[in-house]
């Protein structure tokens, strides 16, 4: 009988909305297509705000690491931000963070019936820093953010708004039974998803 939920596992494994996913043994893969095939991720930084300095506090985020579809995107999660929104208010004191992006925001758990707590539905834990991209790398974050954000293009002017990316020093891959896999930046930069 566990030989057939491991087989079907595997099998469900097989197939994704956009496409195969990419086997457990290959986890700097699957951190790759989990995020290229994300729209969104939730952002948790340290609070500066009064009240909750030092507490964590998670919000979440449009990104994207560029257009949908293949080939896979850069691997750079890239966001649209603005000074007004308390989560910047707090990276502006402390650029630490992490970003977290899974497979329960896709149609892929939900045609496996797999609860997003489950570890079939992959998710990828992202360290490191937000940090504002120069004007050349905003040509790519704005091509890749509008690509999937179209309704950004519309948000007032006034906001003052900024392409920015999260720089990545750390990742943890959660795809299959037995726990947390670590994927080296090298490592995650080296492959397509």
């Amino acid at each position: 009988m566990a030989g057939l939920l491991l087989l079907c596992a595997a099998a469900g494994l097989l197939l994704a909305a956009g496409g195969a996913i990419p086997p457990p043994e290959e986890a700097a893969r699957m951190a790759r297509f989990v995020l290229h095939n994300c729209d969104w991720g939730a952002l948790a930084t340290l609070s500066a705000q009064e009240g909750l300095r030092g507490h964590p506090f998670a919000n979440i985020f449009s990104l994207s690491d560029g257009p949908p579809g293949l080939p896979g995107g850069s691997g750079v999660p890239y966001l649209y931000l603005t000074d007004m929104e308390i989560s910047v208010q707090d990276l502006e004191i402390n650029s630490n963070a992490s970003l977290t992006v899974s497979l329960a925001q896709t149609p892929y758990c939900k045609k496996h019936g797999y609860d997003p707590q489950n570890p079939l539905c992959a998710h990828i834990i992202f360290c490191g820093t937000i940090v504002k991209v120069n004007d050349s790398e905003a040509v790519l974050a704005k091509k890749a953010l509008f690509s999937r954000h179209p309704e950004m293009e519309s948000w007032p002017k006034d906001h003052n708004w900024f392409f920015a990316k999260f720089d990545i020093t750390n990742i943890w891959v959660l795809d299959y039974f037995g726990g947390l896999k670590i994927v080296t930046p090298e490592e995650y930069y080296s492959v397509k998803p």
